[in-house]
């Protein structure tokens, strides 16, 4: 073998090494997305099994306006199903009740007029 031969080898080892850690990579990413898409699963069957279908459109039209508000109202009632503090399934009462609590207050302005 030559000389340029020999680099041309050590070149395709270095190019392969480099394709079989850049598939690693995306290997690792593709199981993150799967475990996210997991737990988004296992979230939406507790959420199914947890809430009436009146709370259950509550939810999905607040989630229509406040999505990171509704994200943590559905984290609070998964922790709430897996606690085991919910008895029988929450209805949408208890849903305006629970929203009520976990949203922020808000300033109220009484604006009078003379």
């Amino acid at each position: 073998m030559s000389q340029d031969d020999e680099e041309l080898d050590e070149l395709r080892q270095e190019r392969l090494e480099q394709l079989k850690e850049q598939q690693q990579g995306e290997g690792a990413s593709e199981a993150r997305e799967q475990q996210r898409q997991q737990a988004e699963a296992q979230k939406k069957a507790a959420l199914r099994k947890t809430l009436t279908d009146s709370a259950r459109q509550r939810l999905n039209s607040v989630k229509m306006s406040k999505p990171e508000f509704a994200e943590q109202v559905e984290q609070q009632v998964v922790a709430l199903s897996r606690s085991g503090r919910v008895n029988g399934k929450i209805d949408d009462e208890q849903m305006k009740s629970l929203l009520s609590e976990l949203q922020p207050d808000k300033q109220e302005f009484n604006i009078k007029r003379r």
